[in-house]
C-alpha cells in the first residue's frame, strides 16, 4: 500500500495561536476530544492547507496565503459555499464542517473541512507505489471520467446559479488573466505580449452548454484510495471554481500535465507524476473527453495555449511576493524559471497552431 499523504512542520512565517483555535473548533464542531496539534500540507503555492489533528478526529483548515493577493482570489465563504452545494451530488469533494470570518481569531477568514485520507500524487510516484503502463493508462482514464462526471452536473439544481455568469465567460477570462499578468510583472519576467495578442485575436464563442468548472484540475488536487490507487476517491481545492466553459478547464488541466515525450525545459517544471508510462497522452485525454461529453474540441491549440499561459500568471504572481519580500518560501524562488518556460511552449503552440 502506497504511503497516505502527510503533514510537515508548519512553515516559518505561516504559524497561527493553535491553542485558541483548538478552542473555537471545540466550542464549534461537536465531539473533538483531546488537545488540538497542527501540521501544514508543504506543497500547494495559494491558500494554505493545515492539518488539525484531535485525539479522535482530523480535519483541514484552509485559508488564504500572506502578501499580496489577486483581488477577486482566495474567497474562502465562497469555496465553502461551493462545497457545501456539492455535497449531493459529487460524492468526491470533501464535507465541509465550519466557515469563520472571525479576523481576530487568525487574522483572516478560514473554513474547516472533513479530511479525505489517501493518496496523493506529487511530481514523482512514491517510493512504494508501482503503475504498470496499463494501471497508468486507466488511472488517468479515470482522471478525465471524474471530469467529465463534474461538468455534468447541472449548476442551477445545486443552487450554483449564481456562481459565475457564463455569457461572455472567455473574453473576461483572457482579459483578466493579461490585466493579473501585467499587474504581477517584475523586472526579470517576460513581457508575454505576443501570447496575450494571439489570446485575443483568436478567441472562439461561448459554449452553448457551460458548467461547473474546477479550474485546477490536476493531480495533486485529487485523493486516491490507499487500498486501490487507482480509484480516485476525493477532489480538493476548489478556490477557483465557477459557472463556465468546461474546454477552458481541460486546457487548464492538460497545461499541467507534461507527458513523457515532452522536452526537458517542460519536464525540469512538472509538478506532477504524469510522465509514467502508460498515461494517456495530453491528445489522447481531449479524444476520450470529447467523445464522453459529446463535444467537439474545436480550437483546441486556443484552450491549451490559454491554459499555459494562465498557469504562467500564477506562476508570476506568486513570485511576485518572493520577489518583494512578501514571503520568504524559497520554493517561489524558482517559479521565475517556470514563468519563461511556460512562454517559450505557449509560443511554440502558436507557432504549430493552424487558427
Amino acid at each position: 500500500m502506497a504511503k497516505i499523504d502527510e503533514a510537515a512542520d508548519i512553515r516559518k512565517g505561516e504559524e497561527f495561536d493553535t491553542a485558541r483555535i483548538g478552542e473555537y473548533l471545540k466550542d464549534n464542531i461537536k465531539g473533538l476530544e483531546g488537545d488540538i496539534k497542527v501540521g501544514q500540507f508543504p506543497s500547494g503555492f495559494s491558500n494554505l492547507t493545515y492539518l488539525i489533528s484531535f485525539d479522535n478526529r482530523d480535519l483541514v483548515l484552509r485559508r488564504p496565503p500572506f502578501g499580496k493577493k489577486a483581488r477577486s482570489a482566495h474567497d474562502m465563504g465562497r469555496e465553502y459555499r461551493i462545497l457545501k452545494a456539492l455535497q449531493s451530488r459529487f460524492p468526491y469533494s470533501p464535507k465541509p464542517l465550519l466557515y469563520c470570518e472571525d479576523g481576530s481569531l487568525m487574522g483572516c477568514p478560514f473554513y474547516v473541512m472533513e479530511r479525505i485520507e489517501g493518496i496523493i500524487l506529487r511530481k514523482d510516484l512514491p517510493q512504494d507505489m508501482r503503475l504498470s503502463p496499463e494501471d497508468a493508462k486507466k488511472l488517468s482514464e479515470n482522471y478525465i471520467d471524474i471530469l467529465c462526471s463534474l461538468h455534468s452536473l447541472d449548476h442551477k439544481e445545486l443552487g450554483l446559479e449564481n456562481l459565475g455568469r457564463p455569457e461572455g465567460y472567455i473574453k473576461r477570462q483572457v482579459e483578466g488573466w493579461i490585466r493579473r499578468y501585467r499587474d504581477a510583472k517584475t523586472e526579470d519576467a517576460p513581457d508575454c505580449e505576443k501570447i496575450m495578442k494571439w489570446l485575443i485575436e483568436k478567441m472562439p464563442q461561448d459554449i452553448d452548454k457551460p458548467s461547473i468548472i474546477h479550474n485546477d484540475y490536476k493531480f495533486d488536487n485529487i485523493v486516491l484510495n490507499p487500498e486501490d490507487p487507482l480509484q480516485i476517491i476525493g477532489v480538493l481545492d476548489w478556490e477557483m471554481a465557477t459557472v463556465g466553459n468546461p474546454l477552458m478547464d481541460l486546457g487548464n488541466s492538460l497545461a499541467y500535465w507534461i507527458q513523457k515525450e515532452d522536452p526537458d525545459n517542460l519536464q525540469m517544471i512538472r509538478m506532477n507524476a504524469t510522465n509514467v508510462k502508460g498515461m494517456l497522452s495530453r491528445e489522447e485525454q481531449v479524444s476520450l473527453y470529447a467523445e464522453k461529453m459529446g463535444l467537439v474540441p474545436d480550437n483546441f491549440d486556443y484552450y491549451y495555449c490559454f491554459g499555459l499561459f494562465r498557469l504562467a500568471v500564477i506562476a508570476q504572481q506568486i513570485y511576485y511576493r518572493y520577489y518583494h519580500g512578501q514571503t520568504k518560501d524559497e520554493r517561489f524562488k524558482m517559479l521565475i524559471f517556470a514563468v519563461k518556460v511556460l512562454e517559450e511552449t505557449s509560443l511554440n503552440v502558436i507557432e504549430r497552431s493552424e487558427l
